[in-house]
């Protein structure tokens, strides 16, 4: 999760900087006291004209408020503007849990010592803002990555008095979006990001909780979203670590929110890592890829606030709800790299099945005769290494796969070289037929965008733990052998397959550190006691044919 706010936030009261000789607002500090009586490190910073009452916006952040330099700008616009650090963090009181105590307060039992029900900060200092004399009633919220995390649980909270929200690159769910994608754990991402924060101690909370039980159901916003009045501006990326909660954030209030929220939601989902607003990321650069375009379409960050916090007429709800950009290759000029928009999220779409024969050839139809399956050893002791992808604090975005491609526990499959382009948009999944001789192992798929000259450019990817292939809210373990199907999940992506170009498919059973390494014993997360290898096989014979499902739409 990345410490800074967004640029695309904040880029209209950059435009509204004061005169020198005018005076500058006070800025004000508090410690905000909790109901358990922790108190909280707030700056309040004030509009350079009038004596109030105004609108407010409020950030929350565990990466120190004194380093927020960004939020305050809008008070230039007329804001009063709330930067205050999370608990446990930086200026503030009390132990740091991990937007634990951000949320509704339910009781749970497993926490870290010390032993308490959660907390309720995120609704009790909008309850402090609300009561001040100085905001006169409008309250919104922003921010980005953990800033953005933390307003998905005040919105969860109900009668918080938010009225809007501008949200980017954040979770909708803790553990399938952030914790234990496919039931792996997010090694890099979630290790790397507790010792930044110097939070360590929250990982063997996290590793004791390895299945969708209810601390994760109830620690949840996206189990919450019926509660959720507030209409919402929702940012990612679809490189971004946490593209799937910008979009489920975005859907699941469209359709199933509160009252206030249902068909007053924004999504703005461009060609970006975790670091938003980008031309370039991993190895390739999108052209117009700025915020600007976007901001035409939908609306701006300026007129969003101004609509519901100042009550000021303008056109926010006569543009269409929905801006993404339809990436393609880069090496092609065509109806692609480009910003699009939308009423409703997925485009319409057909299904394109692609099926995986043992020849190495990715086709339309299963395979009519062969080779029934093809078998690799997966040493758990040498995984494959992670190549890009939505990572955070290793190399992230598209990246060429070639480097890997040529190991033996990596089975690749192609389509012959498209003759017209084939657009798709929306969720990628992948039917895999397989077996192992062990008692647990994991699928990894990688979608590839191959370019003439022998790229193998990573699109999306994702990963299925196998003892989770029925639900990760029970674990069933392999019988050695037996041949199962599993679904893995890669998110979803906008991206058109140029003419010239191959579709492929890579499937292996480790991409490290990316995710943690299957020791194939069946035993506990972190727990195991040794690690083995496993001969793991794919199927393709036309009553176990493995595919991959695209989204294709027209162009």
């Amino acid at each position: 999760m990345s410490p800074l706010l967004p640029i695309l936030a904040l880029g209209f009261a950059l435009d509204a900087a004061p005169l020198p000789d005018r005076p500058r607002a006070a800025k004000e500090t508090h410690m905000v006291p909790m109901s358990d009586g922790v108190r909280l490190a707030t700056d309040v910073y004030f509009p350079l004209f009038g004596q109030g009452p105004w609108p407010t916006l409020l950030v929350r952040t565990p990466y120190n408020k004194n380093t927020e330099i960004l939020a305050p700008l809008w008070r230039f616009s007329g804001y009063a503007v709330v930067v205050q650090d999370l608990r446990g963090r930086f200026a503030s009181g009390g132990l740091d849990r991990v937007f634990i105590d951000d949320g509704w307060g339910l009781p749970i039992d497993d926490w870290p010592l010390p032993r308490r029900l959660p907390g309720r900060d995120g609704l009790e200092t909008c309850q402090w803002i609300e009561a001040q004399s100085w905001c006169d009633g409008h309250l919104g919220t922003m921010g980005a990555s953990a800033l953005g995390v933390a307003q998905n649980y005040i919105a969860g909270t109900p009668d918080n008095g938010v009225e809007c929200q501008w949200i980017a690159v954040a979770f909708s769910d803790p553990y399938s979006q952030n914790t234990y994608q496919g039931g792996a754990f997010r090694e890099s991402l979630v290790e790397g990001w507790l010792e930044y924060q110097n939070s360590m101690h929250m990982l063997p909370l996290y590793e004791r909780h390895p299945r969708y039980d209810p601390l994760w159901r109830w620690t949840s916003p996206e189990q919450r979203v019926e509660k959720m009045e507030q209409p919402a501006v929702h940012v990612g990326g679809w490189y971004d670590i946490f593209s799937k909660g910008t979009l489920n954030g975005f859907v699941t209030r469209q359709e199933r929110g509160g009252v206030g929220a249902r068909a007053k939601q924004k999504l703005i989902i461009g060609p970006w890592a975790h670091y938003i607003g980008n031309h370039h990321v991993g190895e390739l650069t999108y052209p117009g890829a700025g915020f600007t375009t976007p901001f035409e379409l939908v609306g701006s960050d300026a007129d969003w606030f101004a609509y519901w916090l100042k009550e000021e007429p303008n056109d926010i709800f006569e543009k269409p709800p929905i801006a993404y950009y339809q990436m393609g290759p880069t090496d092609l000029a065509g109806p692609w790299n480009e910003w699009r928009t939308l009423e409703g999220w997925p485009p319409p779409s057909e299904p394109h099945e692609l099926y995986l024969q043992a020849s190495g050839l990715l086709a339309d139809t299963p395979q009519p005769s062969g080779p029934a399956s093809t078998s690799y050893l997966f040493d758990p002791n040498d995984p494959v290494p992670t190549i890009g992808g939505a990572n955070l604090n290793i190399d992230m975005g598209p990246m060429d796969q070639s480097a890997v491609e040529d190991r033996d526990d990596v089975l690749v499959f192609r389509t012959e070289p498209l003759v017209e382009a084939l657009e798709t948009a929306g969720e990628v999944l992948v039917d895999l037929w397989i077996s192992s001789d062990a008692r647990d192992t994991d699928f990894t798929v990688k979608l590839i965008d191959e370019y003439p000259d022998g790229r193998s450019m990573l699109v999306c990817d994702g990963v299925l733990r196998a003892r989770y292939r029925d639900g990760f809210a029970q674990e069933k373990l392999l019988v050695p052998g037996e041949v199962v199907p599993i679904t893995v999940d890669l998110w979803s992506t906008a991206i058109t397959f140029g003419p010239g170009h191959r579709i492929g498919v890579d499937v292996s059973s480790s991409n490290y550190p990316r995710f943690d390494v299957n020791p194939n014993t069946g035993e506990k997360i972190h727990r195991h006691t040794h690690m083995v290898p496993a001969t793991n096989a794919l199927y393709h014979d036309e009553a176990r044919a493995s595919r991959i499902v695209l989204r294709a739409t027209d162009p």
